[in-house]
């Protein structure tokens, strides 16, 4: 019987003052919902690298880490599998806001009006009071 594993995935909060940066999915699941910019961590990539790449990738912004937020691992938070995500807050350092590879769109929201999330986006930002 081949032994199955959970996948490792990252995800980043990024705030611009009162707002917060969310990408439009390209791909399902979810597609076309918004999200936390974010995706798979490559191997032999520290998770760090990933979501600064994730980010570069999905919003075109250049990111610092400032801290984890946690780690999710609800087996049944992906429905193409289980993913372990872990969550990063992070703030922008350079680059410009535009949509590439997986997102069909990035914008600011206001903390106010964050619209319906993908997966369990909506629970990561409770968990750090927004």
């Amino acid at each position: 019987m081949e032994e199955k594993f959970p996948r490792l995935t990252v995800d980043a909060i990024i705030l611009i003052k009162d707002s917060i940066v969310l990408i439009r999915r390209r791909n399902p699941p979810f597609r076309g919902m918004w999200a936390l910019p974010g995706g798979f961590v490559e191997y032999g990539e520290t998770v760090e690298h990933a979501v600064r790449r994730e980010v570069k990738e999905e919003t075109g912004l250049d990111v610092e880490i400032e801290r984890l937020v946690g780690v999710y691992s609800d087996p049944d938070r992906d429905p193409r599998g289980h993913t372990v995500s872990i969550c990063f807050l992070c703030r922008p350092v350079g680059g410009s806001l535009k949509a590439n590879t997986d997102s069909v769109d990035v914008k600011e929201f206001e903390l106010s009006k964050i619209p319906r999330l993908a997966f369990d986006h909506e629970k990561i930002l409770r968990d750090l009071g927004l």
